[in-house]
């Protein structure tokens, strides 16, 4: 479908997946919220964009955050059709070296934010009777191997909470899906690099930000008659199950 008119939030859309999702779905014919810290980034990419869209700072770690973001985007516009909740971070480490000081930074972002955010947009959209949710997990959520429990871990819940949100709003017109990328070159592997460990993307050539954002793209106008649940997307060289 073309997307003319339809206001789509994206959050950590200052650089990556993000700001690839926002241009893809901008293509597509959307109004863009963009959500991150990074004001000046957000700014630049909204006048690139274009299409009324507009720069919203804010660190979604915040609990106060998505009701704020949220209360901003009905303020703004009326309506919001489309939500990315692409706001992440990594931390990944044997126990040896892990910082525990990490962990609740990556609860609040990579899960509590998604929960809070997804909720009250669902809420919205659900009283519309037209909606879609899409929340960026990672193929991290069903790796067993050492280091990436904590990120796995809240990608699993994540996905978790996605698909029990999906049926709950199953026949409302509110649609919610997943995806899933592999290894994918974005800033998210900072951490890593910061601390001399070899970032996952060294490993095998990546993928791009913007393959990423062509299957947000893809659920974003899907068929009125479908629900597209996830979008699983391997690099080319990733050879995990």
């Amino acid at each position: 479908e073309n997307l003319e008119g339809q206001i789509a939030i994206v959050t950590g859309a200052s650089s990556g997946i993000g700001a690839a999702s926002a241009r893809a779905l901008a293509e597509a014919g959307a109004t863009l919220v963009l959500v991150a810290r990074r004001a000046d980034r957000l700014t630049a990419l909204a006048d690139e964009l274009g299409r009324g869209s507009t720069a919203y700072a804010a660190d979604m770690a915040d609990p106060d955050a998505p009701q704020r973001l949220h209360d901003f985007v009905l303020g703004r516009f009326s309506r919001a059709d489309i939500l990315v909740n692409n706001a992440g971070m990594l931390h990944a480490a044997p126990i040896d070296a892990f910082d525990l000081d990490q962990l609740r930074p990556m609860i609040a972002i990579n899960y509590e934010a998604v929960v809070r955010a997804s909720t009250l947009f669902a809420r919205t959209m659900k009283a519309a009777g037209k909606g879609q949710i899409i929340n960026i997990s990672s193929i991290g959520a069903n790796i067993t191997a050492p280091g990436v429990g904590v990120y796995g871990g809240l990608k699993r819940a994540l996905e978790a909470f996605t698909d029990c949100l999906r049926v709950e709003l199953a026949g409302s017109g509110v649609k919610v899906g997943i995806v899933a990328p592999g290894t994918t070159s974005t800033e998210i592997f900072e951490d890593m690099k910061a601390r001399g460990q070899p970032s996952w993307d060294s490993f095998i050539p990546p993928m791009q930000p913007r393959d990423i954002a062509e299957a947000v793209a893809v659920i974003a106008q899907q068929s009125e008659r479908t629900n597209i649940a996830r979008i699983q997307v391997y690099a080319a060289a990733d050879s995990l199950a």
